[in-house]
């Protein structure tokens, strides 16, 4: 499916309910499915939500989970310990390129029973559910943080809890905190000191109800609509919290380089237009925050500013390799931009090329991160289909705020 974007103007005011957060939600899934006295509400409506849903209520010896990187990690480590039961852990053929190495080797050194079915160190796994009774195991910090979390999400159903060791700079931090914060949620006891990471054995005692806030990266693509909008818009999200669990809330602080204020009120976040972009180029460390890198990026190049985006090591084994492939994508529109391992620098320019067709690579977030730019110029979005992976809604919610968004 292509989406043809003509030349838009945003609403003056608008109102939108975004969906669960992805992030939230999966933690959330398994750990309904290790402790079943705990409900969920406000659940996210993406497709690796419902990856993560499908797999942990099959009864099939083979789980296909997609392009759901979160699902594939989380489930390795809860399928690792489903005592009696033996499962294929499998995915798409970009899934089957991604590296779980390192956290096949902290659940094997726990004792875990995992081969690869294909290629040492990607998937597709085998995985024989196991009682896991060793509790001490150290973990290259500096890694996507998913393999932490994974492991800190079955911690409190091993025999001994977990030790965690974490060696090195750790990344994503907020990310990890937001494992730990649902583990406290539901009365698991935890703590996190320098770089050591400890969870209790422990059980639910009593129903809960945890309802899940709305996805901050989701909102990531609506600060770069008020950004790219007159002065005087206004978009209200809900439901967000001031206090957020979710590392892309930061987006409130960022966004303010971009002439974006951000107000609270009750359960819903109101994002306004409130003046220019005064410096040339801006400076970000996304370290704690990569999965709003394309964002931040396209939002600089079509206010025709330039941006040093720096900690973005964990982009090269996403869906896509976001960084290689925001640079062919800003490229076809114009922009000098260049990328290493970990950064991006772009380039002021003062021109967007239109009706460029951009390519999404599989990757949900290069095309949400792109359909701002029908703001300045008439833009294409091939296979836009892929926002389903996490925002479902997209191009109707776009239409519903003024976007001209036909299909093709």
């Amino acid at each position: 499916m292509r989406i043809l974007l003509g030349k838009s103007k945003a609403n003056p005011k608008s109102e939108l309910q975004i969906t669960g957060s992805k992030s939230e939600t999966n933690r959330l899934l398994l750990l309904q499915a290790l402790y079943p006295e705990i409900s969920l509400a406000n659940t996210s409506e993406s497709d690796d939500s419902e990856a993560m849903r499908s797999a942990l209520s099959s009864n099939s010896d083979v789980v296909d989970i997609h392009h759901a990187g979160t699902a594939m990690r989380f489930l390795t480590a809860y399928f690792a310990i489903q005592q009696g039961h033996t499962v294929i852990l499998t995915g798409s053929s970009r899934m089957q390129e991604r590296p779980i190495k390192i956290l096949v080797d902290a659940l094997r050194d726990l004792g875990a029973d995992i081969e690869y079915v294909r290629n040492e160190g990607f998937p597709p796994l085998k995985i024989i559910g196991k009682k896991l009774s060793q509790n001490k195991v150290t973990l290259k910090a500096d890694v996507s943080s998913q393999y932490i979390s994974a492991l800190l999400l079955i911690a409190s159903k091993l025999e001994n809890g977990l030790e965690l060791t974490l060696d090195g700079k750790i990344t994503s931090v907020p990310y990890i905190n937001m494992t730990l914060a649902l583990l406290k949620e539901i009365g698991i006891e935890v703590s996190f000191d320098g770089d050591l990471i400890v969870v209790a054995p422990s059980a639910v005692e009593e129903p809960k109800t945890l309802t899940v806030e709305s996805d901050w990266s989701s909102a990531s693509y609506f600060y770069s609509i008020v950004a790219l909008s007159e002065i005087g818009t206004q978009i209200t999200l809900s439901s967000y919290k001031e206090n957020s669990l979710q590392g892309d809330s930061a987006l409130s602080e960022i966004y303010k380089s971009f002439g974006v204020e951000t107000k609270f009120d009750k359960n819903s976040v109101v994002l306004s237009k409130t003046s220019s972009v005064v410096d040339e180029i801006l400076s970000f460390d996304l370290n704690h925050t990569p999965d709003i890198a394309q964002t931040i990026a396209v939002t600089a190049f079509a206010l025709g500013i330039g941006c040093e985006l720096t900690g973005l090591h964990t982009l090269k084994i996403k869906e896509t390799d976001r960084l290689e492939a925001l640079k062919i994508e800003l490229m076809k529109l114009g922009a000098d931009i260049s990328v290493t391992d970990d950064s991006l620098s772009l380039k002021p320019s003062s021109a967007i090329k239109p009706n460029v067709a951009i390519d999404t690579y599989n990757d949900h977030r290069m095309a949400m991160a792109f359909a701002p730019i029908a703001l300045k110029t008439s833009i294409v979005i091939n296979e836009a289909e892929v926002v389903s992976k996490s925002f479902p809604t997209f191009w109707d919610d776009l239409r519903s705020i003024g976007f001209l968004v036909s299909q093709e």
